[in-house]
């Protein structure tokens, strides 16, 4: 099974920048009775004009979300703190989290279509063996997916040979397959480096902007200062969120990675005791 990494990026990059819809309420017959102070209200006519003509259309938003008792959702929140954090920074910042989880998403169905049930392939490959069915045993590990057959299959291809030769074909071909299964774990180290790297950038360039309008302004004011210092603490808050979200997978993706050697190494080890029994059955 291939698995593009270029198209879990787009999947997650749809995913993490599709908004969600916005909730359309009809206000415009909504009304509300307005009295100039000190009018009486016997005999006169109520004048009527819509909610969003008195208090404003933010305000009206702010009203209902009181009304309802709800408050905005995670998404809304973090699409506001994305936006108050400069679109030229957290970008940067989201294209490494959109990047890092699709290597690691990828990586995680490679290795886990990997996995198999090794004491049922061995015992399948030793019931071959015993009755001298060579071939039948290689067609079995030819079948299998994930690296424990094809090591094994590697083993079988020398089965003619002498036991060294045999060991130093299956130490060889499981040194490749162990490369495999770590392909692409140093783009997620990247990934989980230039996240909070990218956020420290972003504090700085925020510090820049508050001194620069402190010197236009020729006045330090908590309202100009808290600019560039909002700026600053958002990008490196989300820069680190970042790296211990991919950091929690790669860790997920190492213990996997641990399960399948520990596989492939005891595969082996049992596969040289069975043809080594083979070949003393054969008087070899």
């Amino acid at each position: 099974m291939m698995i593009r990494p270029i198209g879990v990026i787009a999947v997650i990059g749809l995913m993490f920048f599709d908004p969600a819809a916005a909730q359309q309420i009809d206000t415009s017959q909504v009304e509300q009775a307005v009295v100039a102070p000190g009018d009486s209200l016997a005999g006169d006519t109520l004048a009527t004009v819509s909610v969003e003509e008195l208090i404003g259309e933010e305000d009206m938003e702010a009203l209902k979300t009181m009304s309802l008792g709800e408050e905005p959702g995670i998404h809304e929140q973090l699409k506001t703190k994305f936006v108050e954090g400069t679109a030229s920074f957290m970008s940067l910042v989201a294209l490494a989290l959109i990047i890092g989880l699709a290597l690691c998403i990828e990586r995680i169905i490679y290795l886990t279509m990997s996995e198999i049930n090794c004491r049922k392939l061995l015992a399948d490959i030793e019931k071959k063996l015993e009755n001298d069915d060579v071939e039948g045993a290689k067609s079995i590990c030819r079948d299998t997916r994930g690296p424990v057959a094809s090591i094994c299959y590697q083993g079988l291809m020398y089965v003619d040979q002498d036991m060294a030769t045999v060991e130093r074909g299956i130490v060889s071909y499981g040194t490749v397959q162990s490369g495999n299964l770590e392909k692409g774990c140093s783009w997620i180290r990247l990934m989980i480096a230039i996240a909070p790297s990218l956020g420290f950038l972003g504090t700085v360039i925020g510090m820049v902007m508050a001194f620069d309008h402190i010197q236009e302004a020729g006045d330090i004011s908590p309202t100009i200062v808290a600019e560039g210092m909002k700026v600053a603490l958002i990008t490196t808050i989300f820069g680190i969120i970042v790296a211990l979200v991919l950091q929690i997978f790669y860790n997920y993706i190492l213990s996997k990675i641990e399960r399948l050697t520990s596989q492939m190494e005891e595969s082996a080890i049992t596969l040289l005791d069975i043809i080594m029994k083979c070949k003393l059955r054969q008087g070899k």
